[in-house]
């Protein structure tokens, strides 16, 4: 099991928490954070399971990164059984804001587009510092797929497991959609930029596999199917581990809904078995 660094509660009052309720239902919060380089609060959902405990360090937290277009009250919106996901499989679930277009990146480009740093140096802080954790995940769809593979592969240190539902991990192929050149600025100027800022670059670049478990699936019929090949292809090459999965379906939330369910299982299983051998481990 990884160990996070964790903040000190005092801490918290450096990003302006302003916390609101939804009135969904108990376990779902509206929680505002401060993003520093951005200078704007920015809200992110959190489910919290029903049986949830201040004082226990088993629950995992699940960060759950929304699409192109969307928002951090989509996936609650589009799949509201995710509270009951929650409950039955004790998990904390953070839905964050990130913007329409921002690929989960620090734009080279906008100076209002860096939420890589927002999500890493304000809201994974200030939830350390909230909730106790005995480990952490991070998935998503489509854009949040990139992003959450991106974030997951960039700080290791944070994120244990990670995952990608037809994410789009490799941006070379998709410069005129989404926005992307005025975040990246075009390939033509900036190849580099383009591969080292895609997951597909990241994974080609890397000397030795990662630590970590990774789990990604495509619809047969998406459009980001082949890039999600190509990733499987070059993970394999590399050693890293993890689980790619095509199955028939498309870019929608018919096929993003069955595999939101396959993803938090595989969290919590390999939750379950990191578990069983730190208790192992510690009777030794």
């Amino acid at each position: 099991m990884r160990h996070h660094t964790k903040i000190k509660l005092g801490v918290i009052s450096l990003f302006l928490i302003v916390v609101s309720t939804l009135n969904i239902n108990a376990g779902i919060d509206t929680l505002y954070v401060n993003s520093v380089c951005m200078n704007k609060e920015i809200p992110n959902l959190i489910i919290l399971p029903d049986s949830f405990n201040t004082t226990s360090d088993q629950t995992s937290i699940i960060y759950l990164l929304h699409g192109a277009g969307g928002d951090f009250g989509n996936w609650m919106r589009r799949f509201p059984e995710l509270q009951d996901l929650s409950n039955e499989l004790n998990q904390i679930i953070v839905c964050p804001d990130g913007s329409k277009t921002s690929w989960y990146i620090d734009s080279p480009e906008d100076p209002n587009s860096q939420y890589e740093s927002y999500i890493i140096n304000d809201l994974v802080p200030t939830i350390d510092s909230m909730y106790t954790s005995s480990q952490i995940a991070i998935t998503g769809l489509s854009m949040g797929g990139h992003g959450a593979l991106f974030l997951a592969l960039r700080h290791p240190e944070i994120f244990d497991l990670a995952g990608s539902m037809s994410g789009g991990v490799d941006l070379r192929p998709f410069e005129d959609n989404w926005n992307l050149t005025s975040i990246l600025g075009t390939s033509n100027e900036f190849p580099e930029r383009w591969k080292s800022l895609s997951v597909v670059g990241i994974v080609e670049n890397m000397s030795k596999p990662s630590m970590q478990k990774f789990i990604f699936d495509c619809g047969i019929d998406d459009f980001f199917l082949e890039v999600n090949r190509s990733l499987d292809l070059i993970m394999t090459e590399k050693g890293i581990d993890h689980i790619y999965s095509e199955r028939p379906g498309t870019h929608d939330w018919n096929y993003w809904r069955v595999s939101i369910i396959e993803h938090l299982l595989f969290f919590n299983n390999e939750f379950i078995i990191s578990l069983k051998s730190d208790l192992k481990n510690s009777s030794k």
